[in-house]
């Protein structure tokens, strides 16, 4: 598999390259592993796609699941609410989840329930 897009949410990719780049590299290799066709196991059932081998979430995500757990990596579950102001999810995001809520919808914006949010064990324990 190859990356063709990338996507940074709240400069997670900048973090990682500055400060964590083995663990980019880490992402990167598992990314570069993964025989993508091999994942080509669902059978579409759109009536353009009828019968038509696509390409199964499920299974990408067990064979990422697999690959990263050989590397020691974990999942950790965080809730935390956003919004569309990047200035107000910085000021909310170190705040316990309720507060979080209340801030934002004080500041009459529309609080966005996040969760789920793998990280490698080494991520968190940076940020204690």
């Amino acid at each position: 598999m190859k990356i063709v897009e990338k996507y940074s949410h709240l400069n997670g990719l900048e973090f990682l390259l500055v400060h964590k780049s083995e663990l980019w590299q880490e992402i990167e290799s598992v990314i570069h592993s993964i025989d993508a066709e091999k994942c080509k196991t669902k059978i579409s059932k759109e009536k353009t796609k009828s019968g038509k081998l696509l390409y199964s979430p499920i299974d990408m995500n067990a064979v990422f699941k697999e690959k990263l757990y050989e590397l020691k990596w974990e999942e950790s579950r965080v809730s935390y609410w956003v919004t569309k102001d990047e200035r107000l999810i910085r000021k909310t995001i170190a705040m316990p989840p309720d507060m979080q809520k209340q801030e934002i919808e004080k500041q009459n914006e529309t609080a966005i329930f996040s969760y789920r949010v793998p990280l490698k064990t080494q991520i968190l324990s940076s940020f204690s």
